[in-house]
């Protein structure tokens, strides 16, 4: 079911490589990010998991990124996130919201506003 640019899908970020491709492949196509900042061993971040495939299936044009905190210190260190459930959303390369600890709601809340305040047609 692969068709043409279809960034709909949650990636998991398992090396800083990975990361920089994904956040440069991003800026490139100007999409916002969604990252989700995950211990391996905390109850929440394995409870947002399917939230974000349920996200990712209705912000098509955005990308949905995975980080486990343990595996990934050099990342989680960079975007000041520790061991605690994190939502971070960049866009153009900034950090455009946060939020800590993992609440579905809050976070659908937070990308729609988002949306409505940034998101305006190719109109530069």
């Amino acid at each position: 079911m692969e068709e043409g640019a279809v960034i709909s899908k949650v990636v998991k970020v398992d090396s800083e490589e990975a990361w920089e491709s994904s956040i440069s492949q991003a800026n490139n196509q100007g999409f916002p990010v969604f990252v989700h900042f995950t211990a391996s061993w905390c109850v929440p971040s394995i409870a947002m998991n399917p939230c974000f495939e349920e996200l990712a299936t209705k912000y098509q044009h955005m990308m949905f990124l995975l980080v486990d905190v343990d595996e990934l210190k050099g990342v989680a260190s960079k975007m000041e996130v520790k061991a605690m459930p994190t939502f971070v959303l960049i866009k153009d390369g900034k950090v455009m919201d946060r939020i800590v600890g993992a609440n579905p709601e809050e976070i659908k809340r937070r990308i729609d506003t988002f949306l409505q305040t940034h998101h305006q047609p190719n109109c530069d």
